[in-house]
Formats: structure tokens, C-alpha cells, sequence
């Protein structure tokens, strides 16, 4: 099958009221190009699964400013303060979860696990509306899986078969989020022949891809830029 697309074929799977997640940790690690032509796409609603939501009118920002997002579901919000506004408005439902339960959520949407008990949040106004149980004494707060209808994410180069190898803390959440979801797109700096990637540098295998395509924005000092 092949997999190599064009950014234009592959965004058209993503439609109003989908839930997505989406690499990256601000702008770093985030699949750019995809987010670009998202907002040029006619839907809404949708929920975004992300540790964050861009910045001021970079990456997720722009969705945010377009009244595309729904809610979102993260954990560091303020590198991008008009999540917040959108908030106070009432234009935009967030749950924040802390970092480490969320890539654990996501983790366990991938390995098909019902939940899980953490001690992170107990006590506290994120363990509202939840399970909690004690357990030896401690309690311990019910976190349910993370699913997705798609995953967008951002490797720096994949083979034609869709084996991913990631660039250093570029790659945080996105090898979890292709697990967990029902539709895998990769966005990769650079697309080589199956047989010239390392089995040792190989992070996700081919068979949680669905379609590669290749970036046409990167990040820089100077901010978002054409390849």
C-alpha cells in the first residue's frame, strides 16, 4: 500500500467533531504542515488532544483563533495566553490533566487498558467528578484512556514502508499518539527508501502508520518557515 501522500489527500480524513491528537511541546515536535492546512479545511468542533495548543496565532493557535477547537485536552496551557481567553469566554471546554498522567492516558488508550489508578491529582481539584480508591493507605485517583479518531504527528524521517525516527525531545508525545489512534497521518522532514533506516533507530513501526507526508514548514529561531 502506498503510503506517501500529498498534505491535500490526507487532511480530508479529519471531519467536524473528530478528535485528534496532535504532537509536540509548543511548537517543537509538532507536525506543522498538517496544521497549516487544517486551517484552510471547513471543520469544527473538533476536540484536540495536545500538550498544548501552539502560541499567539502559530500551530494550534491559528485553529484556536478560527473557533475551530471545541475543547481541548493538555497540560501546559500558557505558552499560549489567548487559551485562557477563549476560555473565560466561554468559547472553549478544557480539561487539564498533568503532564505525566496525560502520556499515560494516551498509552493506555494504545494497549487497550480500561484505566488506571495514579496518585497524581488526589486532593486536588483535578480528581473532582473521579473515581478515587485507597489503596495501602494512599489514595489513588481513576484516570480513563485517551482515544483518537487521528493522530497528527512529526518525525524527521520515515522510510516509504512508514517506520518513524524522531529528532531528540522532538519526538515527546508523538510515539504514544500514534498508538491511540484510529487514523495515523506522519508528517517527516525527509523520506527515504525502505532498507535505509536502522532497525536501532526505528521508534514507531510501520504498521501504526497510515499515510507520510512530507513537511513543507519547519521551525526555526526566527519562527515558522518554509522548508
Amino acid at each position: 500500500m502506498q503510503k506517501v501522500k500529498l498534505v491535500e489527500e490526507v487532511i480530508n480524513t479529519i471531519q467536524s467533531g473528530d478528535i485528534l491528537m496532535v504532537g509536540g511541546f509548543g511548537l517543537v515536535g509538532a507536525p506543522l504542515t498538517l496544521i497549516d492546512e487544517l486551517t484552510r479545511l471547513d471543520v469544527n468542533q473538533l476536540t484536540i488532544i495536545s500538550n498544548n495548543l501552539g502560541e499567539a496565532g502559530k500551530g494550534l493557535g491559528i485553529l484556536l483563533r478560527q473557533g475551530k477547537i471545541k475543547k481541548a485536552i493538555g497540560s501546559y496551557f500558557t505558552s499560549n495566553r489567548e487559551v485562557g481567553d477563549f476560555y473565560n469566554q466561554g468559547k472553549l471546554d478544557i480539561q487539564l490533566m498533568p503532564q505525566g498522567t496525560m502520556s499515560e492516558s494516551i498509552r493506555a488508550g494504545g494497549a487497550g487498558i480500561g484505566g488506571y489508578y495514579t496518585k497524581t491529582s488526589a486532593g486536588t481539584e483535578l480528581a473532582k467528578g473521579k473515581e478515587v480508591r485507597e489503596i495501602d493507605g494512599e489514595l489513588y485517583v481513576l484516570e480513563k484512556p485517551l482515544k483518537a479518531n487521528v493522530a497528527l504527528v512529526k518525525a524527521a524521517k520515515a522510510d516509504k514502508l512508514g517506520n518513524l525516527v524522531y529528532y531528540k525531545t522532538a519526538r515527546n508525545f508523538n510515539p504514544l499518539m500514534v498508538t491511540a489512534a484510529d487514523y495515523v497521518i506522519a508528517e517527516v522532514d525527509e523520506i527515504v527508501e525502505v532498507g535505509e533506516l536502522s532497525p536501532e533507530e526505528i521508534v514507531t513501526p510501520h504498521l501504526f502508520v497510515d499515510a507520510i507526508v512530507e513537511s513543507k514548514l519547519i521551525l526555526k529561531k526566527e519562527g515558522v518557515v518554509s522548508k
